[in-house]
């Protein structure tokens, strides 16, 4: 009897252990998918531009042709700012409205996100990552991914300058787990003049912290406001 209990619980204590191993393996296969290059359009440093496959359509507006202005006249209407509770708005205010890619980044940008929509495919989109090195030694990071669909504009942003405390020397060793941020606040996103905003699409991706903004953008209407020359 004391050794068919011994067994039973063996048994037991063997299939947990089985489970919770498949458990996590599961956890970290859909924590550790990232994005898979399909065309490198630019690379410089821990900068990138790329092309990959859409996991959420195969029919998008590809080839797009927008011109390096155009795109860095939509990207100059991007609006973000950093989610505060109601405590905070008391004693702090409203939280500041600030582009969300900055000059020196649109000009990175710009002529490789152009190319990029010239080269995708109806069933790619294309991935962008901004990393740089603050005054502190801190790395500050943005990265989203852009593509067009149904006569809109979308651009979707997971990092908006985020900050990441300083990491071992990457020229040293490779590092296993990613630089995650200390602190990724929730923040917010729009698109200016808002009346060329169709909708924003809020979320967060499963078993990662990341969070979603999509901008939806008539940007066809909104590049001819912006380009149009004021009346005389």
């Amino acid at each position: 009897m004391n050794y068919r209990n011994f067994a039973e619980s063996h048994y037991v204590a063997r299939a947990a252990r089985v489970v919770l191993f498949i458990g996590i393996a599961i956890l970290a296969g859909c924590a550790s998918v990232s994005p898979v290059p399909e065309m490198v359009i630019y690379k410089s440093g821990l900068n990138q531009v790329y092309l990959e496959k859409d996991p959420d359509s195969a029919s998008n507006a590809h080839p797009t042709t927008l011109s390096q202005s155009e795109v860095g006249a939509l990207l100059r209407g991007v609006r973000v700012w950093k989610d505060r509770n109601l405590i905070h708005r008391l004693y702090a205010g409203e939280p500041e409205r600030t582009r969300g890619f900055r000059n020196e980044e649109v000009k990175i940008l710009a002529p490789a996100l152009s190319n990029a929509l010239q080269l995708a495919s109806p069933d790619q989109r294309v991935y962008f990552h901004l990393s740089h090195a603050t005054e502190y030694g801190e790395e500050e990071t943005t990265s989203g991914w852009l593509y067009v669909r149904d006569n809109l504009l979308h651009i979707s942003l997971s990092e908006i300058h985020d900050r990441h405390s300083p990491g071992p020397e990457i020229t040293k060793y490779d590092r296993v787990m990613p630089n995650v941020p200390e602190q990724a606040p929730a923040f917010h996103a729009t698109f200016e003049p808002e009346e060329y905003l169709h909708t924003v699409r809020s979320g967060w991706r499963v078993f990662t912290v990341d969070q979603r903004e999509e901008l939806q953008i008539r940007y066809r209407e909104a590049l001819d406001a912006l380009t149009k020359s004021p009346k005389s």
